[in-house]
C-alpha cells in the first residue's frame, strides 16, 4: 500500500495581506491572497480551514514568512524563513536568470540584487511608495484603486509628485486637481512617484540589472504601475517579468524552504498550534496588564 507523499505549505503574512501556497511536489493544490485587516491569527486559521480538504489524511511540512509572520511562527512553534531567503528559493527554482527583484507590498518595498552576490534594500518605517500609499492616493482622487489604475492607462503627461510620504504627496496633488489636471494624468504621476521612490530611494545608485522580476500585490494588480516601471527602466517583454505567481512568491518560497523541516504536521496539529499561539498571546497580555 502506497504512503501519500508529504505536502509542503508556505504561509506569507505581510503587513496587510496573508498568502498561502500548498504544494504536492511541484503541483499547486491551493493558493490564496487575502487581506487580514490586522486579524492575523484568525485569518490564518480561516485560510487553513479553506485548504482542509487537501490536508485530510495527509501531512505537510510548514514554514511561515512575512513581516507579520515571525511572532505567530514563534508562538505556534512553527519554522520561520526570512522573506529575502524565501524569494531566493523561488528565483533559484523558477527563474535563475533573474538579475533583480522589485517587490512592493502593503507597507514595505524592497529591491533584491542577485548578480554579484545577494543584496537587499528595503524601505524603513515609512510606507511611502507601497500599496498603502497607492490606497491613500486613490482615496484622495475619490476613486477606487481599480478606477485609478484604469485612468492611469489614458494619461497624456506626468507631473512631479513626492512619494516619500502621503502628506507630501497630497501637497503636490491637491494644487494639480485645483488647477484642472486630469485624474488620468495625476494617477499616472502617482505611479511614477512610486517608481522614482523605488529606484532612487532603494536602489541608491546601484544598477537594476535585467531580467527584472516584479513581485507583490500592487505590481500584480496595477497595470499602470507596471507600465511606469517598464518605461522608466527601459525594459521590454523579455527583460521585465511579471509572473502569474507574483502575489504568492514569498509563500511559495516558504513552502520550498519548509521541505527541509524535520517535522510534518497534520491538519489537526496545525490548527492546534495556531490556536495555542493565540492563547499564549492572550496569557502574555494578561500578565502585562
Amino acid at each position: 500500500m502506497n504512503t501519500p507523499s508529504l505536502l509542503t505549505l508556505g504561509i506569507d503574512i505581510g503587513s496587510t495581506t496573508a498568502k498561502a501556497v500548498l504544494l504536492d511536489g511541484d503541483t499547486i493544490l491551493f493558493q490564496t491572497y487575502e487581506r487580514h485587516f490586522s486579524q492575523v491569527r484568525s485569518k490564518t486559521l480561516e485560510i487553513l480551514e479553506e485548504m482542509a480538504v487537501h490536508l485530510q489524511g495527509r501531512a505537510a511540512t510548514v514554514a511561515i514568512s512575512g513581516s507579520a509572520g515571525l511572532g505567530m511562527a514563534e508562538a505556534a512553534g512553527l519554522p520561520f524563513v526570512q522573506e529575502v531567503y524565501a524569494t531566493g528559493e523561488v528565483i533559484r527554482r523558477l527563474a535563475p536568470d533573474t538579475g533583480t527583484v522589485i517587490e512592493l507590498g502593503g507597507e514595505d518595498a524592497k529591491v533584491i540584487f542577485f548578480k554579484g552576490g545577494v543584496d537587499e534594500r528595503m524601505n524603513g518605517s515609512c510606507a511611502g511608495g507601497t500599496g498603502a500609499f497607492i490606497d491613500q492616493m486613490a482615496v484622495l482622487l475619490d476613486m477606487t484603486v481599480e478606477q485609478m489604475d484604469e485612468a492611469s492607462l489614458h494619461h497624456t503627461r506626468i507631473y512631479p509628485i513626492a512619494s516619500r510620504c502621503g502628506v507630501f504627496a497630497k501637497t503636490d496633488i491637491q494644487p494639480l486637481l485645483n488647477q484642472g489636471a486630469s485624474k488620468a494624468d495625476v494617477a499616472a504621476s502617482i505611479y511614477q512617484a512610486v517608481v522614482n521612490q523605488t529606484i532612487t530611494g532603494l536602489a541608491q545608485g546601484r544598477k537594476i540589472e535585467p531580467k527584472v522580476m516584479f513581485l507583490g500585490g500592487p505590481l500584480y494588480f496595477c497595470k499602470g504601475l507596471r507600465d511606469r516601471f517598464r518605461e522608466t527602466l527601459k525594459l521590454d517583454d523579455e527583460t521585465a517579468v511579471f509572473p502569474e505567481y507574483g502575489r504568492f512568491a514569498v509563500a511559495m518560497g516558504a513552502a520550498l524552504y519548509g521541505r527541509q523541516a524535520s517535522k510534518a504536521y497534520t491538519y489537526d496539529e496545525l490548527k492546534a498550534a495556531l490556536i495555542a499561539a493565540g492563547s499564549g498571546a492572550t496569557q502574555t497580555r494578561d500578565r502585562l496588564a
